[in-house]
This record gives C-alpha cells, sequence and structure tokens, in this order.
C-alpha cells in the first residue's frame, strides 16, 4: 500500500510541474485569486499546479497570515446564497430533481475548494496539517467554526472505515513505523527502543493500527494490548521490564492498556471505534481462549474537575479532595471518582471526562475503579492516580451504545454504582 502510495504521488507531483510550466507568468499573485482561479478552472495539470502553489504559500505564512487566510476562505467561499435563493425558489414540493439541485447549491463554496486542494501531491496530509492549524486557531476565534464543519464534513468521508487498514506492529515492522509509534504514545511514554520491544515483541503483547492510503507509512490510531490471566487494577505490572510473561494458552483477559490518536488534524473524526472492534475479532481468532476484552484507562479529567466543583460536592467528597490535594491517602477517592463519572455532564451531553466518552460512546461499560493504578507524574497530575477499566461485553455492546447514545445513560456495573452515596 505505502509503495503504491509513492508511485501515485510522484506520478501527480510530475503532472503537477508540467501545470506550473503551462501556468507561466499568468498564475494569480494573492491566495484569493488562487483559490478563485483554483475553482474555476478546468485545466487537470494547472489545477494541481495551483493546489500545490496554494499550499507552499500557506507553509510559508506566520499565525497572523494562516488566521487571515481562514477568514478569507470564511467569507468568500460560503454559500453561494443567490444561486441557493434561486433554485429554492423553483422547487415545489415533491419535486426530487430540484430538491437535489438545492442540496448541491447550498453546499459552501470552501468544500468544493478542499476537494481540489486534496487532489495536489500529498494534498491530504497537508489538509490534515491545515485543520491542525484552524482548530488551534479556534480557540480563540469561534467564528471559524463554519469553515472546521467543512473539513469535518470531508474528513469523515474521506477517512471512513473502507479506505482504513488494520495492522499489527511487531519488531519487524520498518523501523521509520516504530520511531512514530515512539513519537505519538500519548498516554504511556515509551522511553526507548528497549521499552518499545516489551510492548511489540513479546508473546503475550499486541500492538495495532489503522493506517491511510493518503498517509502512507503514518499511522493513523494504534492500540496496546496486553493478554492477562483476569483484569487488572494498575498499570505498573502491566510496564514493568521485570514483570512475569503470561502463558498465552492460559490467558483469559485482552487488556486495552494504551489508545493513541496520531493526527491532530483529525480530532473530533471517529475511527476509534472500528479499531478497537476489530482488534477484538483479531484477538479473538488468534486466541479463542480470551474471554474478556477490557481497557485499563486513564482519567483525566478527574482531578481539574474535582478542584473546579469542591464546594459543590458533598462534604465528604470536598473533605477527599483536600487531603488529595495534600499528599494524604483519602478514603473516599474511589467514591470521588463514581461522583464525576457517574454525575458530572459535559455541556454538549454525555460524560465530562472525554476517554469515558470514548469507551462509553462505543458501548463499553464502567466497570471498575482501581485507586493507586498509576504511580506516574502525569497519572497523579491527571487524577491522583485513579484508572478505570471499562469492559467491552460482546453481548450488550450494541445496547449500551444505544441506551449512552440516545439517552445520555451512562452505564456501570453494580459495584461502581453502589459508590455513589448520599451522606
Amino acid at each position: 500500500m505505502m509503495r503504491a502510495t509513492n508511485v501515485f504521488n510522484d506520478l501527480v507531483g510530475r503532472v503537477a510541474d508540467r501545470g506550473r510550466n503551462l501556468m507561466g507568468t499568468t498564475a494569480p499573485r494573492n491566495m484569493a485569486q488562487m483559490c478563485d482561479t483554483l475553482l474555476t478552472g478546468k485545466g487537470e495539470a494547472t489545477g494541481l499546479a495551483l493546489a500545490r502553489a496554494i499550499f507552499d504559500r500557506y507553509d510559508g505564512m506566520g499565525l497572523a497570515d494562516r488566521h487571515a487566510f481562514f477568514t478569507m476562505l470564511r467569507d468568500r467561499f460560503g454559500v453561494d446564497r443567490a444561486r441557493t435563493e434561486t433554485v429554492l425558489k423553483q422547487w415545489q414540493d415533491g419535486d426530487e430533481t430540484k430538491l437535489r439541485d438545492l442540496h448541491t447549491a447550498s453546499e459552501p463554496r470552501s468544500q468544493e475548494l478542499i476537494r481540489r486542494l486534496n487532489r495536489a501531491p500529498g494534498g491530504t496530509r497537508r489538509l490534515v496539517a491545515m485543520r491542525h492549524d484552524l482548530l488551534q486557531l479556534m480557540d480563540d476565534d469561534r467564528t471559524l467554526t463554519p469553515l472546521d464543519a467543512d473539513f469535518r464534513h470531508l474528513f469523515g468521508s474521506w477517512f471512513n472505515r473502507g479506505f482504513l487498514e488494520l495492522q499489527r506492529i511487531d519488531w519487524h515492522t520498518p523501523a521509520n513505523v516504530l520511531e512514530k509509534i515512539i513519537r505519538y504514545e500519548a498516554v504511556h511514554e515509551i522511553s526507548g527502543w528497549d521499552d518499545l520491544r516489551r510492548r511489540v515483541a513479546a508473546p503475550d503483547r499486541r500492538l495495532y493500527a489503522f493506517f491511510h492510503p493518503a498517509l502512507g507509512d503514518d499511522p493513523l490510531i494504534f492500540v496496546e494490548v496486553a493478554l492477562t490471566a483476569d483484569i487488572p487494577g494498575d498499570i505498573g505490572g502491566i510496564l514493568a521490564a521485570d514483570r512475569a510473561m503470561t502463558d498465552t494458552a492460559k490467558a483469559q483477559t485482552a487488556v486495552f492498556y494504551s489508545i493513541s490518536n496520531c493526527q491532530a488534524g483529525l480530532r473530533g473524526i471517529s475511527f476509534g471505534n472500528f479499531l478497537i472492534k476489530q482488534v477484538v475479532e483479531e484477538l479473538g481468532r488468534e486466541w479463542p481462549n480470551l474471554t474478556t476484552f477490557v481497557t485499563l484507562s486513564p482519567v483525566p479529567g478527574l482531578r481539574r474537575w474535582a478542584l473546579a466543583h469542591r464546594d459543590e460536592l458533598p462534604k465528604y467528597l470536598s473533605d477527599t479532595v483536600a487531603a488529595a490535594e495534600d499528599g494524604s491517602r483519602p478514603v473516599a477517592l474511589s467514591d470521588l471518582t463514581a461522583h464525576y463519572m457517574l454525575t458530572s455532564r459535559h455541556p454538549r451531553g454525555g460524560a465530562t471526562d472525554p476517554v469515558a466518552r470514548f469507551h462509553l460512546g462505543n458501548g463499553a461499560r464502567l466497570e471498575r475503579i482501581n485507586r493507586d493504578a498509576d504511580a506516574s507524574a502525569n497519572g497523579q497530575t491527571a487524577s491522583w492516580g485513579v484508572m478505570v477499566n471499562y469492559l467491552y461485553d460482546l453481548d450488550t455492546i450494541e445496547r449500551n451504545h444505544e441506551a449512552y447514545s440516545t439517552m445520555g445513560e451512562i452505564i456501570a456495573a453494580p459495584p461502581v454504582r453502589r459508590l455513589l452515596k448520599t451522606r
């Protein structure tokens, strides 16, 4: 797949070079003119050359100029209101053809511009990087949200499951890919090649990643898996260099202990759910003795949320926050975590915790809360060391997903629910 992608990009690059020669001195001079010409032009070679020139000029911009570029796209390449209103006046109830014409007319012109930019050599990769910049600028300028909606709409199609390829990463994977795995690991830092080898070469360990043809050997997302005898309650035993190896013939549990998104420009484009479900199928084929599929997941929002809401909590939980901040070992830390996970809601609905939203949205069940599970600096900073298990029960995944997605119900095991107290 990667070689075929490189060959295709080389071919497109040669066509773009020819197009640049055809444009000569007639090329438009500013970005607005360049985008206008790309959107209205018909020539394939000149279009490829112009798209690449837009990217090249964009790469040379500073942050302020990139903000101005995105603002220009939003204002200049929105919906063609005159055309839309004309088609709307022509439409009559029951006229399916005109209704489709209305859909076409009301599409923002920026979407077609993004499609044409995507034809450039390496266009998809460069658009992903461009959206990363857009997301950062949106932190201070939410008026750019409509433009991001165009990127999300198109990326949702381009990165759908049909285009993704699942690959197992092992010690025979090319070194350039292994280096990216080390760099992209976002949950439990990989300390070097020896640490990576323990994660990908040991018989009781697996690592799987999704790739996309347009990004070549750059992974989109990957998951690390440990085979264990039962559900683990701390990450130290999984990552320890001197851990005891699990006999894979006797292992009953597959633990997804780290899931890392690799492309910041694809934030909000969902393919992690496909990854977990396909990995479950792969593991089940290799080891039919596996009966339990769980995560060992961080709770990245717990400490921040607890400090922000400590005055609103029941007194025993407020005292728990104070004790945790003092460095002592509060008795009710699991109760505090259950309160956070089961009662707190995000403004847009669903769980407040981002990792919880991911797994609950995939149909998992909050199975267990584990205190003193992560002694690392990141674990202590995020959640005073608390981690949780989400259970992927194949018989209930779809039902759990529907309950969470349609009613906002957070599915949790009875022992977790019993941690909610009214004192």
